[in-house]
């Protein structure tokens, strides 16, 4: 963590994004816990119920590139201040929901409002602060991110058997703005343009890219995601159709974001050696491993266990992966644009995910949502295998792109 030593402006913006992501990312798994009562309460299905994360998703990814002028313009601590305050009333009108249209509507300002607040912000904030160090910034970052399941799991189970799902929904309103809104206002601004920590260093081009990497980038990043954010929204669930009392489903679930950060951490630690290629390769094979693992055990407790641990170090370190795998191949002149265009298809990958496997989960059981992801991680492997023959010569290192936690 030398880099930490150099700008100790860095260190209070790490801290309010610890914080501040924690909490965003946290709040919006409120359907992994309460889904069942959303479903009673609002007359919907257990599949539609997730559908909302979905309709999140979507409306992230579509508002993703209209708020990109508003970051440059006003930077990114203005831009997460007013997207805080937009989190706030969703919140509320996700309590207030009675019918799937409002409930719906809620998710869409939730949507909008993440657009600004989650990962992307966080990371054009640190880009700001720390220049051409922002990588391993966000690095260091999404060790605690990874925690949002652990703490808010729980937190909204007990939210949950005392206040009612409804009064978890404002309680989380309410913390967007007595605690998140005061801790962008007192972050450090941007540093000014020119200053030379935060201008790019200017080399000859590289060579271009063909497209077809650039497809099995997509390619490998989309998978991947499908797979991280279907499993974890649905984790709960799938631990309970294994057997599990929900208590002890909750109590391994909650053990995932420790696992995952574990992971990034180790990953962190070996960042200056590996690449997001190297990191994919290792971390992806123990998916498809899990995924059988517990495809074959019959809900026994001891394979449960081992699937927590293969599968939360796998998606850990693969979340690094997916934020490191196009730095291989394009420079900080052209990332902004790559990652513009992979930018859709991951958040559409996210959106569909969780939907699609509880529905498998409620039709055809955990084997029915097993089997799927473990084809796309068994494909995503094969495709990291071909982008590692296609490594440039020289790797130039750039900024980090918009992930998920």
């Amino acid at each position: 963590m030398r880099f930490l030593k150099s700008d100790s402006r860095l260190i209070g913006v790490l801290l309010v994004l610890a914080i501040t992501q924690l909490i965003g990312w946290g709040t919006i798994g409120l359907p992994a816990i309460v889904g069942r009562d959303l479903a009673a309460d609002l007359g919907m299905s257990l599949p539609a119920v997730f559908a909302g994360t979905s309709v999140l998703y979507v409306a992230m990814g579509l508002c993703a590139p209209w708020l990109a002028k508003s970051f440059a313009r006003h930077g990114a601590r203005i831009v997460m201040m007013v997207g805080t305050v937009v989190t706030a009333p969703g919140f509320v009108l996700l309590s207030l929901a009675r019918e799937p249209m409002l409930y719906f509507a809620a998710w869409i300002v939730l949507g909008v409002a993440g657009s600004a607040t989650l990962s992307t912000g966080a990371y054009i904030m640190l880009n700001e602060i720390a220049g051409r160090q922002a990588k391993n910034a966000i690095g260091a970052l999404m060790l605690v991110t990874g925690l949002s399941s652990s703490i808010f799991w729980p937190t909204t189970s007990f939210l949950s058997g005392h206040l009612g799902w409804r009064g978890t929904c404002l309680v989380y309103a309410a913390m967007m703005l007595v605690v998140s809104l005061p801790l962008y206002a007192l972050a450090p601004r941007r540093k000014v343009v020119g200053d030379g920590a935060g201008e790019p260093v200017k080399s000859s081009p590289p060579p271009a890219i063909p497209r077809s990497t650039f497809g099995l980038v997509v390619a490998a990043i989309t998978l991947n995601a499908f797979v991280n954010f279907g499993i974890s929204a649905i984790m709960i669930e799938l631990l309970r159709t294994e057997g599990l009392a929900p208590a002890q489903a909750l109590l391994f679930g909650s053990m995932l974001g420790v696992i995952q950060v574990s992971a990034r951490g180790l990953d962190l630690l070996g960042g200056g050696r590996w690449d997001g290629i190297t990191t994919g390769l290792v971390a992806g094979t123990a998916l498809p491993m899990a995924m059988l693992l517990l495809m074959l055990s019959e809900g026994a407790t001891w394979a449960v266990a081992a699937f927590i641990l293969l599968y939360g170090a796998g998606s850990g370190a693969m979340a690094v992966a997916r934020a490191t795998i196009p730095l291989v191949f394009y420079d900080q002149a052209e990332f902004a644009k790559a990652m513009s265009m992979i930018a859709l298809p991951l958040n559409l990958a996210s959106a569909i995910s969780p939907p699609l496997l509880v529905g498998l989960l409620t039709e055809f059981g955990s084997r029915g949502a097993l089997g799927l992801t473990l084809v796309f991680s068994c494909a995503t492997v094969l495709i990291l295998v071909l982008l590692g023959r296609r490594r440039p010569r020289v790797v130039v290192a750039g900024a980090v792109p918009d992930i998920h936690p």
